[in-house]
């Protein structure tokens, strides 16, 4: 039977993603209804600027006090779409106090706190749903969480910031330059006017944490994450990877030790195979690879941020909390009964492709290929070119541990016949 009294939903922030959420379930109101099986009503949309023109939101709802709009007792769902940290935190707590379940965007403050929320909504008996703070409108969260919890996640490789992988694209495709792809991306409204957050990798590193902690069942906080930028990504560094088969991504990787007795998490550019289904991920698409150990390999793709998108996700959610708060019940909540450590990135077994400038005279490969063998690390393949008393020596190595190959360069860098090291990516995607 349709519940006739409908379930009244706050909105806390109206930007890009508010303003669609609000359009959506303003449209969608019938099937909204009919999906949930009771009316959702926007009773309230907390903002910063009330004096700003919100199509189609009535100037009534609009209010700057989020905190009394949580208390005035009649409010089942927020949706919270400020991001940040603060004030967000204080909102979402205090809508947990007010008996009110939540539904958030915000990939920062889960990635910082989400251990302290999730305690905070288990022990009020209320939901906090989160599918839009990771890869936007691709559904990845709740597969993970629902449809694989009776699964061993193993591995999580992904793409998972569209702005990154707009400008290493066009980097590949074009033969640009990092600033200039960036300059194009800023122009097309991928890369905000101060991109840090995306370039330097924080943003997947936050969607990193997320998603670990759902893989392997254990709390992994933003600073256990290892990240890594791609400012330095060149065109060189591209054209090296096409020689070997492979382009240049930005990649979010999640791992199970072998032994299963820790996980790592790390974000980094890398070099993957062009067979890598990955590689062929375009524009400001995302896509992550979930590898099962029953399921076997999974792949998730869509588009990773704007609008609407991010929108749809943020419903998806109401709908699940929704139906929760009419059946009295929750949904599923954090799961981190493994505890499981969280090794540092030295402990990783990965691949380097190391660019080296060096002098063009005899004995100097010799030199090289004994400071790899002095630190543990085989060499796979090696390309050398030179003229003029100078050359570069390109050196793709096997797995090794990335604290050995990293004492592999650091002994390179003081060899009098190397000039210097070029580049250094790790390889990915075998």
């Amino acid at each position: 039977m349709m519940r006739t009294r409908p379930l009244k939903v706050a909105l806390l922030g109206c930007g890009v993603v508010g303003s669609e959420v609000a359009r959506i379930m303003t449209t969608h109101a019938d099937d909204l209804t009919a999906r949930i099986g009771a009316p959702v009503e926007l009773a309230g949309v907390a903002v910063r600027r009330p004096s700003k023109v919100r199509e189609g939101i009535d100037p009534a709802l609009v209010t700057t006090d989020a905190t009394a709009l949580l208390k005035r007792g009649d409010i089942d769902v927020a949706i919270e779409v400020i991001g940040g940290i603060e004030p967000a935190r204080t909102l979402i707590t205090t809508a947990f106090e007010n008996g009110i379940s939540v539904v958030s965007a915000n990939k920062a403050l889960l990635a910082q706190d989400g251990a302290a929320l999730h305690a905070a909504a288990e022990t009020a008996g209320l939901d906090l749903y989160y599918e839009a703070a990771v890869a936007g409108a691709i559904p990845l969260v709740r597969p993970m969480r629902e449809s694989l919890a009776g699964d061993k996640i193993n591995r999580v490789m992904g793409i998972v910031n569209g702005t990154t992988n707009f400008i290493l694209d066009k980097m590949d495709s074009t033969g640009a330059g990092y600033q200039e792809a960036l300059d194009e991306a800023t122009a097309l409204g991928y890369a905000e006017a101060d991109p840090t957050a995306d370039v330097e990798g924080y943003d997947a590193a936050a969607k990193a944490a997320i998603l670990a902690g759902i893989a392997f069942h254990t709390r992994v906080r933003l600073d256990d994450v290892y990240r890594e930028g791609m400012t330095e990504v060149s065109a060189a560094d591209f054209a090296s990877a096409k020689r070997m088969g492979c382009t240049i991504k930005l990649l979010a990787i999640l791992e199970r030790a072998a032994d299963g007795e820790s996980v790592t998490a790390r974000v980094h550019p890398a070099m993957i195979p062009l067979t890598h289904p990955l590689a062929s991920v375009r524009e400001a698409y995302n896509a992550v690879f979930v590898e099962a150990e029953a399921a076997g390999r999974l792949m998730f793709y869509g588009p990773g941020a704007g609008g609407a998108p991010t929108a749809s996700a943020v419903l998806g959610d109401l709908v699940a909390v929704c139906r929760n708060k009419l059946a009295e019940a929750t949904g599923p909540g954090e799961s981190a009964y493994t505890q499981l450590p969280v090794s540092p990135m030295g402990d990783v077994v990965t691949r380097y492709h190391i660019s080296l400038d060096v002098a063009d005279k005899p004995g100097v490969l010799a030199q090289v290929a004994t400071t790899f063998a002095e630190h543990g690390v085989s060499i796979d393949t090696v390309r050398q070119q030179g003229k003029d008393g100078e050359a570069s020596l390109v050196v793709v190595t096997h797995r090794a541990p990335d604290a050995a190959l990293s004492g592999t360069v650091e002994a390179l860098r003081k060899l009098d016949t190397v000039r210097g090291v070029a580049s250094i990516m790790r390889v990915e995607g075998e």
